[in-house]
C-alpha cells in the first residue's frame, strides 16, 4: 500500500531543539525606517499584544540557516513558506497549488499572484527558485540541505514561468510535499550575491513576506514587530506584537499576572497559582517534541560506545518527568528518536530501562572507573535544571561524576553546531520535526550540520536512504524499526520526554483558535489574534 504523502506540518527545531542558534551583539538594532517606540506602557492594549519568551532571536535570523525555537519564531513572523502540511491536508500559503505527476517524481507549485514583499516588490518563481538553490549548497550549511539530498543528487527546481515552479525529485521520495513546506521563501533581489547567510548584515533589516514586519530589536530585551499592511492573507488585527525576553519563568509568570504581559508559555508547577486566576485562560498543547540528553562523541569519554551505553542504563527518565512534570497529563515518556504519539515509533528498540548493575558492569567491560562528564544544559528553563539535578545524581550511583553547566540556550546550541566540538560530554535540548521518519535524517546521518552528537554509521546512513524512497507502508515500518534499533545500540541521543506546552493567556484575547497553537512557533498566525 503506498502511503498518503500529505501528512502534517514538519517544525525544525533543533533545538529547533537541535536545530536551534541565534546570534546577538550587544547593542540593539532598529530595523525600520525611523526608529520605533520602545515597547513602554504608553501603548494601548486594542493595539499591541505583548508575548514572554524565553530566549533572545537575535538579529541575524535568517530562513537559511535559523534552526532556534525563538529565531523561527520570528521567521514565521516576517516570512511565509508555500503551504503548510497539517493532518487534514495542505493549507496553502504562497502557493496555491501544489500536483504531483503521475509517477511521484515531479511536483509543480502554482504560486499566488498578488504577494509582495514588505518592500512593495512583487513575490515571484525567481524567489522560490533562489531559495530552494541556495538552500542545496553544502557551503551555505542552510538546515535543509541533507533532506533535498537523494543520494548524490538534489532535487531540481525550476522556473515555469513567473508564478509556476517544478520540483523534480530523482528518486521518488515519501516526504516530498512534507520537506518542501517547511521551507520559507527569502527574497532574491534582497540576498542574491550573498555568501554567508547566518551573520549576514542584511538579516537586521528583514525584507519579508508574513504577517509582520521587523519594528525594532534591542538584544536581550525585545523584538517588536509592525502590521504589514498588505499581508496577502489579510491585514493583521492586532498592529504591533513584541516578543519580550524574558529569561526567568518565575519572572515571566508575575509579569503575566501583573499584566505587564498578555502572554507566557509557563511551567506545570505554576498552573495551581494560575488556574483560578478569571484575568487569564490555561491552553495545554501538544508539540510532538522530542526532548533528549545527546552524546557528544567527539569526547575522548564518548567515543567508546559501552560507555555510551553505561551512561543510559544508569538513567531513570520516568523519575526525571515525574519530578519535572508533576502529572502524566503533561507528558509522555519517549524511548526512541520519534515522539510515542508517531505512527511509526517501534515499541522493541531498547529502551534504556535503569539498570544500575547493567550500567556498572558495561563501565568495568570498557576499562574504565571514576570518569568525568559534563552536561550542558538551558540554564533558563525550569525543566532542564530537574533534569540535569537528577540525571547528576543517578550517574553518581555508578561511579560516574558529572559536572553541570548551565548555558544559555542560544548560547548552547550555537556551541554544540561547531564541527567538533568537545566543550560538553552530554547536553539536554529537544527537537519537534515531522511525521514521516525522512524528516529525522538530518539529526542522524553522518556528515549532516545538524548531526551534533557526531554520529557516523554506515548502518544508519543506508536504513535512512532506503526508508526515504520506499513507498510502501510495511517495508517502510520495517526498515525504521531497524533504524530504531540500531540508533539505541549506537546510545548517542536518550530520548526522555514528549512534554506538552502550556499557554497562559489573556481572557480578553480572542482569535486563538484561528492563529492555531502550533508546535515551534506557538502561533501558526498571530495575525488572527485581537482584542476582545
Amino acid at each position: 500500500m503506498t502511503r498518503k504523502l500529505v501528512t502534517r506540518l514538519l517544525a525544525v527545531s533543533l533545538a529547533i531543539g537541535v536545530l536551534f542558534t541565534g546570534c546577538s551583539n550587544g547593542s540593539g538594532t532598529s530595523a525600520a525606517s525611523g526608529s520605533a517606540s520602545a515597547p513602554t506602557a504608553g501603548a494601548t492594549k486594542s493595539d499591541t499584544f505583548t508575548y514572554a519568551i524565553p530566549g533572545d532571536p537575535g538579529n541575524s535570523v535568517n530562513v537559511m540557516t535559523t534552526g532556534d525555537r525563538y529565531g523561527l519564531m520570528t521567521v514565521k513572523m516576517l516570512y511565509s513558506p508555500l503551504y503548510i502540511v497539517n493532518p487534514d491536508g495542505i493549507e496553502y500559503d504562497l502557493a496555491e497549488s501544489m500536483t504531483p505527476s503521475a509517477d511521484h517524481l515531479t511536483y509543480t507549485a502554482k504560486l499566488r499572484k498578488n504577494v509582495k514583499w514588505s518592500d512593495g516588490q512583487p513575490l515571484t518563481a525567481d524567489d522560490v527558485v533562489y531559495t530552494f538553490n541556495e538552500m542545496e549548497k553544502e557551503s551555505n550549511a542552510g538546515w535543509a540541505y541533507g533532506q533535498l539530498m537523494f543520494g548524490d543528487k538534489m532535487v531540481e527546481v525550476t522556473k515555469v514561468d513567473d508564478y509556476t515552479v517544478q520540483f523534480k525529485l530523482p528518486i521518488v521520495s515519501s516526504s516530498a510535499v512534507e520537506m518542501f513546506s517547511q521551507i520559507f521563501i527569502m527574497p532574491k533581489h534582497i540576498y542574491e550575491g550573498s555568501t554567508n547567510f547566518e551573520n549576514n548584515p542584511k538579516n537586521a533589516t528583514p525584507v519579508g513576506s508574513g504577517p509582520y514586519k521587523l519594528a525594532e530589536y534591542k538584544a536581550g530585551q525585545y523584538v517588536k514587530f509592525v502590521a504589514n499592511d498588505d499581508y496577502f492573507l489579510g491585514k493583521p488585527k492586532i498592529k504591533n506584537i513584541i516578543f519580550r525576553i524574558v529569561e526567568n519563568a518565575n519572572t515571566a509568570k508575575i509579569a503575566l499576572q501583573k499584566g505587564e504581559v498578555d502572554a507566557a508559555l509557563v511551567q506545570p508547577s505554576d498552573v495551581k497559582d494560575l488556574k483560578n486566576d478569571t484575568n487569564l485562560t490555561l491552553k495545554p498543547y501538544s508539540e510532538g517534541r522530542v526532548g533528549y540528553m545527546m552524546v557528544n562523541t567527539n569526547t575522548d569519554n564518548m567515543k567508546n560506545k559501552k560507555i555510551r551505553q553505561a551512561v543510559f542504563f544508569a538513567l531513570n527518565r520516568d523519575q526525571m518527568n515525574k519530578t519535572a512534570f508533576l502529572t502524566n497529563d503533561y507528558y509522555a515518556n519517549v524511548y526512541t528518536f520519534l515522539p510515542p504519539s508517531n505512527p511509526w515509533a517501534s515499541t522493541t528498540a531498547e529502551k534504556y530501562e535503569q539498570n544500575v548493575n547493567k550500567s556498572k558492569q558495561l563501565l568495568q567491560e570498557a576499562g574504565v572507573s571514576n570518569i568525568s562528564l559534563k552536561l550542558g544544559y538551558s540554564g533558563n528553563d525550569a525543566v532542564q535544571q530537574k533534569q540535569a539535578v537528577l540525571i547528576q545524581q543517578q550517574l553518581a550511583a555508578v561511579g560516574i561524576k558529572l559536572e553541570l553547566s548551565g548555558a544559555d540556550s542560544t548560547a548552547l546550541s550555537n556551541e554544540m553546531k561547531k564541527k567538533g566540538t568537545t566543550k560538553y560530554d552530554l547536553y539536554l535540548n529537544g527537537y519537534i520535526m515531522g511525521i514521516d521518519p525522512d524528516t529525522y535524517s538530518s539529526l542522524f546521518i553522518s556528515g549532516s550540520p545538524s548531526n551534533y552528537s557526531g554520529l557516523k554509521d554506515a548502518k544508519i546512513d543506508e536504513l535512512f536512504s532506503k526508508g526515504k524512497i520506499e513507498t510502501n507502508d510495511d517495508k517502510r515500518k520495517t526498515i525504521y524499526a531497524d533504524l530504531q534499533k540500531q540508533l539505541q545500540d549506537d546510545a548517542v541521543i536518550y530520548p526522555i520526554c514528549d512534554n506538552k506546552k502550556i499557554l497562559a493567556i489573556k481572557s480578553n484575547i480572542a482569535g486563538i483558535d484561528e492563529a492555531k497553537l502550533v508546535s515551534v512557533y506557538s502561533f501558526g498566525d498571530m495575525s488572527k489574534l485581537y482584542y476582545k
